[in-house]
């Protein structure tokens, strides 16, 4: 027998602990070469651990431990040759019912067989896992899908009660009213998440500048445009290229705003690498665009659809969130009108982008209805002095309000 051990491996420089997820396969599956075994969550990304060899897994580690990197969390025989496929008419017939959601799990891979965390959600439920189509690999059912099924209408006679979820506390008070209560773990990212905002602001001397721009003109341009745009680049011409070509020769004039303090020093960047914030099912993710200074509006474009749809789908790594110089995050997505933005330490500033309203607004003496956006910078006073702050922000809405000159650079 040869038995291969599945480790944690390095993940970042400055990641020393993880906490095992969820486990893609169960024990005793045979996984070939290049499967996702579990899902590994660090303190900046949720990444897929694969299997280095074929053969029979044995899972050590449970879901949602904390484990150091290099500890071990499964074993693989890999002397075990791989199961017939099409092996169902030799599989012995039964009128025992199963008494784990695990055995009636199909061998070999085959579709619609559910992870050990989504056999025991769909078992809470009474939900067969032949009516769940998964959306894993090879049709596996994942968590997700076991926490989005819905059991289907009862026949004629009725299904048996499934038992509450032992985490939540129910109290029905006079009149009928729900009092309901659920605790549950926080995840790892959720821990990485709150820390961070409150280093940044325990640390900082964080302050916060606003400014409204005009988007007539970007919106007529992009109006325009948008069609030929798509026809040529493959891709919608959205705002956030807009603002991010404007943040980044900002960046380039105000160099305060894309630096960070190291200790007693002052690092500078003469490039801007500039972080998205991204909300996912696990949380706020901020992936990089790197030297984005450099990039022409429809290079933006498709970067940031690359690193929303990773993040989307967990598969972000983490050097794609790190190291970023300067940030946007746009809560107008979800309808917020003003906010003060936390810094992304080490960074020293972050730009909040908000929702569009149209207002009233004084055009060559004329009151007009234009589409108009508030802005919020909000920075480290600590090397970012106030007149820095606001010619920052100026110099953003001025190019915003006239995107010619930002496109012919003058």
């Amino acid at each position: 027998m040869a038995i291969v051990k599945i480790t944690i491996p390095p993940i970042g420089e400055s990641i020393t602990e993880v906490a095992l997820g969820e486990w893609l396969v169960a024990d005793g599956d045979f996984v070939n070469e290049g499967d996702e075994l579990v899902e590994v969550e660090s303190d900046k990304a949720t990444l897929p651990l694969p299997a280095e060899e074929s053969g029979v897994i044995k899972i050590i580690a449970e879901e949602g431990a904390e484990l150091e990197i290099g500890a071990v969390v499964a074993e693989l025989d890999t002397s075990a040759s791989a199961p017939e496929q099409g092996s169902s008419d030799d599989a012995p017939t039964s009128t025992e019912a199963p008494t784990t959601p695990a055995a009636n799990a199909p061998e070999g891979g085959d579709k619609n067989y559910p992870s050990p965390a989504a056999s025991k959600i769909l078992a809470e439920k009474g939900i067969d896992a032949s009516s769940v189509n998964g959306t894993g690999k090879d049709g596996r059912i994942t968590k997700n899908d076991a926490v989005n099924a819905k059991a289907s209408k009862p026949a004629s006679a009725p299904a048996a009660k499934a038992a509450p979820a032992p985490e939540i506390e129910t109290q029905t008070p006079m009149g009928g009213a729900s009092r309901g209560k659920e605790e549950v773990k926080m995840k790892r990212i959720r821990k990485t998440i709150a820390k961070r905002l409150v280093e940044a602001k325990n640390t900082t001397a964080m302050l916060t500048t606003f400014n409204e721009v005009d988007m007539y003109n970007v919106m007529e341009l992009r109006k325009k445009y948008k069609d030929a745009f798509k026809d040529k680049h493959d891709i919608g011409l959205g705002f956030m290229s807009f603002f991010t070509k404007a943040c980044t020769k900002a960046l380039m004039e105000i160099k305060g705003v894309n630096a960070q303090i190291d200790g007693e020093n002052i690092i500078y960047h003469d490039y801007a690498d500039v972080g998205i914030a991204v909300s996912t099912p696990k949380g706020l993710v901020v992936p990089v665009i790197r030297n984005a200074e450099s990039l022409s509006l429809a290079q933006i474009e498709k970067e940031v659809r690359r690193l929303a749809l990773k993040g989307r789908d967990g598969k972000l790594t983490v050097d794609e969130m790190t190291g970023g110089t300067f940030t946007i995050t746009n809560g107008g997505v979800f309808g917020s009108m003003l906010s003060t933005p936390i810094i992304n330490v080490p960074q020293s500033a972050i730009l909040g982008m908000h929702n569009i309203v149209e207002r009233p607004v004084a055009v060559n003496g004329q009151v007009v209805i234009h589409p108009v956006m508030y802005l919020a910078l909000s920075y480290d006073h600590r090397i970012i002095d106030g007149k820095e702050s606001v010619t920052f922000l100026k110099m953003v809405k001025e190019m915003l309000e006239d995107p010619a000159r930002m496109l012919l650079d003058i």
